[in-house]
């Protein structure tokens, strides 16, 4: 993962020069604003000079003309800017958000287990918003406060070379003071991003958990938690805020000692007789225009620095390896059977710390393999194997044959479907949930599916039925009503390979008997790995194996195992007397 900045060159690359005939257009509409804002100074001049002094009443009203269209011109410049630019920018920011949300998916599930989510929405959401800055109107006004300057410095030169002179230096001052705070201040703003994903990752979890920080009496310690995530946000942005404060004071001073100075100067001069009235208005003018977009600039630069930053994280992000980036998986399965295969399968979430060693496992097409043992064994790490969440260590699994480290994992997973023990259900309707691995299911199939699944059992009490909303994660419905809902949706992906992670623990007796029937009949036909804690669900399974601290240590089937008089004996009698 790339820890370093983003640089200029590739910003300019990526963002900037695909819109060249866009920011192209803006530029030329700000130089235009610029140059019609240089009308008021030479106006004043001329006003003074000439106008006023031989009381030439056409050259007024051509004066106010002028001056009135100028500011007309600067008026369409502005919006047309604002239209074409913000807007890009805009729909910059969606396109990157599109981007950012489609690299995080495809990002391996360790990735997921070390990260929070309201973290990820905000990488996703919130640090790609700087590039308006870059792409909107921030760029291009620095661009053009550039030309402005330059012009006007020109210009300042032209009526006076000594004043100019003297302008320069707190000018030049201050311009080394904004550099280097903006250096010092864009780590900060990198601190930010990471600072505000931490609190509104917690904040996500508070609000996700609620109902058990209130079966806890927790609120405080919650509140507390979150204050102290804020306050740290807000000492961040105290310090930004301090090095921006810096920049703009050392502004209003060194430029209001060169007014101080001007003033001195140019009275002087105006005595001697060798500056008029009018040079000195349009002096003091076109310095206005030469030092505005120099303090407007410190604000941009700003701005830009705060969007660096967030392209600094959002980089980090893309430069992650996908899981899907593995150069040796080009294997593309095209008709899948099924057999699956752990040959010598070892697996360790941490460096000398083996969760599974050395499996064997012969599953194969149309099986049934039932995984038991205590909690922390390793049966869910050989479930995250088969689904290919997980990568083995050393050994390898194979599907039909091949490698699965080099199968596409596209192909492997469309033929694949879970329920899990506490399985996620999305914010929306039942219907909307089961249709999840398939949207474009027929009502027949989706019917058979919520019959399989025993669903209408409860739907045909609601008055809304399939379209009945269930609130976030299914809040609204009971353990065994989103479980039948998790195994409808697995019925509907109608897929070759089945893992149920304790499938049946949310369930009643009553309903367990019906979607053990249901099970049933969807586990025919197809490779199922089924984990369960209720080892009367599993009498039926081909193959049964006792997992104890990463090992098999017995395998064979319930009358097989019953008769060992082994672990798996031990664990029936027990739960037979329970």
């Amino acid at each position: 993962m790339s820890k370093g900045k983003v640089s200029i060159a590739s910003v300019f690359k990526t963002i900037i020069w695909p819109r060249k005939k866009l920011l192209f257009v803006g530029l030329i509409l700000i130089v235009i604003s610029r140059v019609a804002s240089l009308v008021l100074p030479g106006a004043s001049k001329y006003l003074m000079d000439d106008v006023i002094v031989n009381k030439d009443y056409d050259a007024l009203y051509n004066i106010i003309f002028w001056v009135a269209g100028a500011i007309l011109i600067q008026a369409i410049t502005s919006f047309l800017l604002t239209r074409l630019l913000s807007v890009e920018a805009q729909r910059l920011i969606a396109q990157l958000r599109v981007k950012v949300q489609q690299k995080v998916l495809s990002l391996p599930i360790n990735f997921f287990d070390n990260s929070k989510s309201g973290e990820l929405v905000s990488r996703i959401m919130s640090d790609v918003e700087g590039v308006r800055n870059l792409v909107g109107t921030g760029l291009v006004q620095l661009v053009g406060g550039t030309i402005t300057a330059v012009i006007s410095l020109f210009l300042l030169i032209k009526i006076s070379p000594m004043m100019t002179a003297y302008v320069l230096i707190p000018v030049a001052v201050f311009g080394f003071i904004a550099m280097k705070a903006f250096g010092y201040i864009r780590p900060i703003f990198r601190e930010r991003g990471k600072i505000n994903a931490e609190v509104t990752g917690r904040l996500t979890e508070t609000l996700n958990g609620v109902r058990v920080v209130k079966g806890f009496n927790a609120e405080k310690q919650e509140i507390k938690a979150f204050e102290s995530g804020v306050n740290k946000l807000y000492n961040n942005v105290k310090t930004s805020l301090t090095s921006t404060a810096i920049v703009t004071s050392s502004a209003t001073f060194l430029l209001g000692l060169a007014s101080v100075g001007i003033m001195g100067i140019g009275g002087f001069m105006i005595i001697e007789g060798d500056l008029t009235f009018g040079d000195f208005l349009a002096f003091t003018l076109y310095l206005g225009f030469m030092i505005a977009p120099i303090v407007q600039m410190s604000n941009i630069g700003s701005q830009l620095t705060e969007g660096f930053a967030g392209l600094d994280r959002t980089e980090e992000i893309m430069n992650m390896d996908s899981e899907h980036d593995a150069a040796n998986r080009v294997n593309e399965l095209k008709n899948m059977n099924g057999d699956i295969k752990f040959e010598n399968v070892s697996f360790a979430y941490e460096d000398n710390k083996e969760v599974l060693k050395n499996i064997q496992i012969d599953a194969p097409q149309g099986s049934v393999t039932a995984l038991v043992g205590s909690s922390g064994s390793g049966k869910s790490t050989i479930a995250s194997l088969v689904s290919s969440f997980l990568t083995p260590d050393s050994g390898k699994i194979t599907i039909d044959g091949h490698d699965l480290a080099d199968v596409t994992l596209a192909s492997f997973r469309k033929q694949l479907g879970v329920v899990l023990q506490d399985d996620f259900l999305f914010e929306g309707t039942i219907r909307e949930n089961i249709i999840f691995p398939r949207p474009n299911a027929t009502e027949e199939a989706i019917q058979e599916a919520v019959k399989i699944a025993y669903v209408n059992e409860f739907t045909d009490r609601f008055e809304l039925g399939l379209e009945t909303i269930i609130g976030e994660r299914g809040v609204k419905l009971s353990g065994g009503q989103r479980q039948r809902i998790a195994i409808a949706r697995a019925v509907l992906a109608n897929p070759k390979i089945l893992i149920l992670d304790e499938a049946t623990s949310n369930l009643d007796t009553e309903s367990e008997a019906l979607i053990q029937e249901s099970l049933s009949t969807l586990m025919k036909g197809r490779t199922t790995f089924v984990i369960a804690h209720r080892l009367s669900t599993i009498r039926k399974a081909d193959q049964i194996l006792v997992i104890e601290e990463g090992e098999i240590l017995e395998k064979g089937n319930h009358e097989e195992l019953i008769n060992l008089k082994g672990r798996y004996h031990e664990l029936f009698t027990y739960q037979a007397r329970i």
